[in-house]
């Protein structure tokens, strides 16, 4: 059976994941390969409601942590097994923004809830199911204060729960996502992405052309 590559992108907001998923995309359907964008939270018609529930209902105020961890999951469990996971077996690769490293910087470290509780929690929404490669894309917290106004901005008749969250948040959440890289080196490649985006793909690229072969499909 064919072995497809699984590929995430992490961040705090406005590290340009987006962006940079749809150019990698682009380049590697280009070459030929089949490729699967998917988005976290999201990507089925459950986690899509979901996502709206997290962060675009006027009726999330009241919002707890535990919710927030146990409903990002609940939309991660049924993508996991409707898309990832058959998108894999035949040989595509995944490209998805965020996955749950995500869960454990923001929910974990930036809600400050027991890590080790939404380890568990993780585990039963994914089993098995890990990244091959990981692409942290990091920004100064100037440069992404500055892209989260940018986008409310534009987008005036859509709040975001998650985007509303403080500096403070934020800060714990880089600072998440930096020990969790650093306790995965073998997994995460770390990407400065405050230049142009042309320079940021072409960095994004140098690590995930190498990684293919390793990947198990080529």
């Amino acid at each position: 059976m064919a072995k497809g590559a699984f590929i995430s992108f992490e961040g705090s907001e406005g590290c340009g994941k987006s962006t940079q998923i749809e150019l990698l995309a682009r380049h590697l359907r280009a070459l030929g390969h089949r490729v699967r964008t998917l988005r976290e939270p999201g990507g089925t018609p459950i986690g899509e409601e979901i996502r709206h529930t997290l962060k675009h209902s006027k009726n999330n105020a009241a919002m707890t942590a535990e919710a927030e961890l146990l409903l990002m999951n609940a939309s991660r469990a049924q993508l996991v097994r409707e898309v990832i996971r058959p998108a894999l077996a035949a040989g595509e690769v995944v490209v998805c923004d965020r996955f749950y490293d995500s869960t454990t910087a923001y929910q974990g470290y930036g809600r400050e809830l027991d890590l080790a509780m939404v380890k568990a929690v993780i585990d039963i929404a994914v089993g098995d199911t890990r990244p091959d490669l990981t692409l942290l894309l990091t920004v100064t917290p100037e440069t992404g204060a500055r892209r989260r106004a940018q986008r409310q901005a534009n987008l005036p008749f859509m709040r975001d729960r998650i985007e509303e969250s403080d500096q403070q948040f934020f800060d714990r959440v880089e600072k998440g996502f930096a020990a969790i890289a650093a306790a995965e080196p073998d997994r995460f490649c770390v990407v400065e992405a405050s230049g142009s985006v042309e320079n940021v793909a072409g960095r994004i690229w140098d690590f995930v052309r190498p990684a293919l072969p390793k990947l198990g499909r080529w």
